[in-house]
């Protein structure tokens, strides 16, 4: 695995218009670094990116995230992601998960796709999927048999990439992907799921997952540290930055809710 810092090749920050996922599996992580510079440089912007494995390299697998900004602050004393892999394709993307995915193991996963896991399915920040990542694919629209497909090939240490597109550029995303070395590539007339859209104002605003897994109080928090990380520019990272609030205030009832604020304990 290389360590060169990536930078994308744009002269501007291109514009999200995000209507169908693209997914794929690949063999390496080589080849998954690639396709990701690829794909920014085609203009899809590098928060519609998200990247799944078993193998990247880290120091320390944790269950937990980081963020960019948290290994340049050196805000982490202790179990987080450093060296080789923010050197990688990853740099690029939004904030990285460490994640024990049931039937899969450890992941690491980048972009929208670990917020999902990390908050959305089950509202766990070890990222419980349930039933594993199959079912969390079939949540997410792709039919049972890729999902399964899917799973098998994570497990075994290959790599899933997630391209949230504008549906009339679908077919030269694709193509680009299967070019790339992509194989079981499949396309769904969704994307992940985000708390809201843009900032949030009340927890109305939030996805029915993600608020059935706050009580009012921790929806309250959320709330304001997402809306905070969007004021400091960090809106890639946002749901992370409010998913990280949650852990760090309050604990899980007995019915997976964040219900519980830990100086109550």
């Amino acid at each position: 695995m290389t360590n060169a810092t990536l930078t994308p090749t744009a002269v501007e920050t291109p514009v999200s218009s995000r209507e169908q996922t693209i997914s794929a599996i690949f063999e390496t992580q080589n080849i998954v670094q690639d396709v990701v510079k690829r794909l920014i440089e085609r203009g899809v912007p590098a928060e519609d990116i998200s990247v799944m494995g078993r193998n990247f390299e880290s120091t320390t697998r944790v269950a937990g995230f980081v963020t960019k900004r948290d290994v340049i602050l050196g805000g982490l004393k202790q179990g987080a992601i450093f060296g080789s892999l923010f050197g990688s394709v990853l740099s690029l993307l939004s904030g990285v998960g460490v994640l024990f995915i049931p039937f899969v193991g450890p992941i690491v996963a980048a972009g929208p796709i670990g917020a999902v896991l990390l908050g959305a399915t089950s509202g766990a920040l070890i990222g419980s999927a349930g039933g594993g990542l199959g079912s969390l694919l079939v949540t997410l629209g792709m039919p049972e048999d890729k999902a399964a497909i899917y799973q098998t090939l994570v497990s075994a240490g290959e790599y899933l990439v997630m391209v949230e597109v504008p549906a009339d550029r679908t077919g030269e995303y694709q193509l680009l992907i299967e070019s790339a070395g992509g194989k079981e590539s499949h396309t769904i007339n969704q994307v992940l799921p985000r708390p809201c859209a843009g900032k949030c104002t009340t927890p109305d605003d939030l996805t029915p997952e993600i608020r059935a897994h706050l009580s009012p109080p921790a929806q309250d928090r959320f709330i304001n540290a997402y809306n905070t990380a969007i004021d400091d520019g960090h809106s890639s990272d946002a749901e992370y930055v409010a998913w990280e609030a949650i852990r760090q205030q309050f604990d899980e009832d007995q019915d997976g809710v964040w219900a519980n604020l830990k100086s109550e304990q």
